[in-house]
């Protein structure tokens, strides 16, 4: 197989739009992200993953949020009144953007693992 279909097949590139996630992504800033099919990478990660169903068109396919919970976790207070205490469960994950204005799991609750493409890891020269 050649190195640039494989690279391929392991990571995308993506396009931040908007300020949910300032300070650490600017919009238009091009991310490298690493595909990790599924899988919900630990807390902190920055995950790319498909906006949520009943809120497509409101926004971008895609959306970058930083991984706040994963299964196991207790659910952050913050996010209790929308999908309820306790902790996350399996197949699930809590993320919030870094902007305090940011939609996320506060809005529409859990992410599912199915949904998560992949991982941001590092900004791209411009």
């Amino acid at each position: 197989m050649n190195l640039l279909k494989l690279l391929a097949r392991r990571y995308f590139v993506i396009t931040v739009v908007g300020d949910s996630m300032s300070p650490t992504m600017a919009n238009g800033q091009r991310w490298l992200a690493r595909r990790t099919r599924g899988r919900i990478p630990p807390p902190g990660a920055l995950l790319v993953f498909a906006n949520p169903p009943d809120t497509v068109g409101a926004g971008p396919p895609y959306l970058v949020k930083r991984a706040v919970a994963v299964p196991g976790d207790p659910v952050p207070a913050d996010v209790a009144a929308r999908v309820g205490a306790g902790r996350v469960p399996a197949g699930q994950v809590v993320v919030r953007g870094d902007n305090p204005r940011s939609r996320d799991s506060r809005h529409f609750g859990y992410v599912p693992a199915d949904a998560v493409l992949g991982v941001a890891e590092r900004p791209l020269q411009s």
